[in-house]
């Protein structure tokens, strides 16, 4: 979306208050985020229970960083958005 000639970042609002067509808003990002990463998160630390005992903290967090944020940011979150587009645009229609 545009305003005066300048792309709005997904998370402003237009002369009118609305945000651009089909982008979600900040807080839904957010939550979207959160329920993409806590799974992941969860699945990997206890996996790396299982053979990452001994190692430092900071090793299990540099492994289990470099495993869940691409997985995340290039396959989780762009699904989950999607499929809330599809749930949104379902409810606006009459």
């Amino acid at each position: 979306m545009e305003r005066e000639g300048k792309a709005l970042a997904a998370d402003e609002l237009d002369g009118q208050h609305r945000h651009a067509p089909g982008v979600a808003s900040v807080h839904v990002r957010v939550i979207v985020t959160w329920l993409a990463i806590f799974p992941l998160v969860a699945v990997g630390m206890t996996v790396m229970g299982l053979f990452a005992n001994g190692w430092s903290p900071v090793l299990r967090a540099l492994l289990l960083t470099a495993v869940v944020v691409p997985t995340t940011v290039y396959f989780v979150v762009p699904k989950l958005l999607l499929a809330y587009g599809r749930l949104s645009r379902r409810r606006q229609m009459p």
